[in-house]
C-alpha cells in the first residue's frame, strides 16, 4: 500500500509541471529531485526486504546497474580523456637566459655581463657557475633573485623524438615552419607568373 501512494504522489508530481511554462532550472530541480525521490524510496525498500552482509559494497554496484550503456560509455571515454591528458607531458627547455625578477634584467649565459659596466663574468659561463655572491649589475639583487627562462615544448614526452625532429620544436617554431612554408608556395606560386 506504501508503496502504491508513492507512485501515486510521484505521477502528481510529474502531472503538476506538466503543463506549466518550463524554465531550465526548474524543470532541472524538478527531474533531479524526482529521481532522487525515486532513489531514496527504492532504497529503502530493498533496505527492508534483504539486508546486506558485512563483506558486501552496494554503492558503487547499485550506481552501475543504474547506469544505462550510453551513460557507461561516456564515463570509459572520460576516464580515457583524463588517462591522456595525465600522460600529457609539457617539456621545459633552457634557453640559458637567467631573468632578474626585480629589474627584468636579462643574464644570457653566451654573453656574460661583461659588456656592462663594472661586469666581470666572461661569455659562455653558465649560470650555475657564478659565485653564490653575484649580484644583479643593474639593481644590485641578489643570484638567487634570478629565475631561469624556458621554452615549453607540448605534446607527449614519449612521441618527443618522432616526426623528423618537429615533435621536439616549441609552438613558436612549428608556427614559423608552417607559415614560413606557405610563404615560399605562394611566393613561388607568383614566380610561375613572371615565368610567362
Amino acid at each position: 500500500m506504501n508503496q502504491i501512494s508513492f507512485i501515486l504522489a510521484l505521477l502528481l508530481a510529474a502531472n503538476a509541471y506538466a503543463f506549466s511554462p518550463v524554465s531550465t532550472t526548474r524543470a532541472t530541480y524538478a527531474r533531479s529531485s524526482l529521481s532522487t525521490n525515486f532513489r531514496m524510496a527504492v532504497e529503502e525498500s530493498t533496505e527492508t526486504s534483504s539486508p546486506v552482509a558485512d563483506g558486501e559494497s552496494t554503492g558503487t554496484e547499485e550506481e552501475q546497474e543504474e547506469l544505462d550503456a550510453g551513460t557507461l560509455l561516456q564515463l570509459e571515454k572520460q576516464r580515457r580523456a583524463d588517462e591522456l591528458r595525465s600522460q600529457e607531458v609539457f617539456m621545459k627547455r633552457s634557453t640559458g637566459i637567467h631573468q632578474c625578477t626585480v629589474c627584468d634584467w636579462e643574464f644570457d649565459e653566451k654573453k656574460g655581463d661583461s659588456f656592462m659596466i663594472g661586469g666581470l663574468v666572461k661569455p659562455d659561463t653558465p649560470f650555475a657557475d657564478l659565485p653564490s655572491n653575484y649580484r644583479c649589475p643593474t639593481c644590485r639583487a641578489s643570484k638567487d633573485q634570478f629565475q631561469e627562462v624556458t621554452e615549453t615544448i607540448p605534446g607527449f614526452e614519449v612521441n618527443q623524438g618522432y616526426g623528423l625532429g618537429t615533435n621536439s620544436m616549441t609552438s613558436g617554431q612549428k608556427n614559423l615552419l608552417v607559415f614560413g612554408g606557405l610563404g615560399a608556395f605562394f611566393v613561388l606560386f607568383l614566380g610561375g607568373y613572371a615565368l610567362s
